[in-house]
């Protein structure tokens, strides 16, 4: 038997309350926040896809730059999935049997810190990067996927921050550190076939 974390000592009280409230809310907003909750994530990659699309017009540095803002989820994703693993947090609607708005994840689906806090936070960060208006867009996104990662009951308050200072941390980590290589790599890049990714056909 693998022993898991209880986390409900940390904010369970606030958790219970959240998915109380979200028991007797309206049932349009319960579904729109579940809707998010779910679908929510798409946003960010269309965003990633507009960024990335703008900057082709801007030249080979603005380019590398988007490009780098999936690379940069998938290292927040990768890091907040280790940290699932070292801390093995139950998740709260496990430890607490309450009902909730989403289903409860199978046993060992870890609660903390939340994936889908970080990929939001890292994604909105690294967007900020590329554009200050698009990361204008997906920062408050970030927070609304976080606030519903609670909602729907899938995590406790500090999972969704935990996520949120995880994903913030690696994009700013590792965007600081691109944008001292970013011409460099984009004078490499130009001159191979990865050319029409990054700059617009004349």
């Amino acid at each position: 038997m693998i022993l898991a974390f209880n986390g409900s000592s940390v904010d369970g009280s606030a958790y219970t309350n959240v998915v109380n409230l979200a028991r007797h809310a309206p049932a349009w907003l319960d579904d729109t926040v579940s809707a998010w909750s779910t679908y929510g994530l798409a946003l960010f990659a269309v965003l990633m896809a507009v960024g990335w699309w703008r900057a082709r017009r801007l030249g080979a540095t603005a380019s590398v730059t988007a490009l780098a803002v999936p690379f940069v989820v998938v290292v927040a994703y990768g890091v907040d999935a280790a940290l699932k693993l070292l801390v093995r947090e139950n998740r709260p609607c496990r430890s607490l049997r309450v009902a909730t708005l989403e289903a409860c994840p199978a046993p060992g689906d870890w609660s903390f810190p939340s994936n889908h806090a970080a990929i939001a936070a890292a994604a909105a960060v690294a967007l900020l990067f590329v554009s200050r208006r698009l990361g204008a867009v997906a920062a408050p996104a970030a927070g609304a996927m976080a606030a519903a990662r609670i909602w729907v009951g899938a995590h406790y308050p500090h999972d969704v921050l935990a996520g949120v200072v995880v994903g913030a941390l690696a994009a700013l980590l590792v965007m600081s550190a691109l944008r001292r290589h970013v011409q460099a790599l984009a004078l490499r890049l130009t001159a191979t076939r990865l050319r029409p990714l990054l700059v617009m056909p004349s």
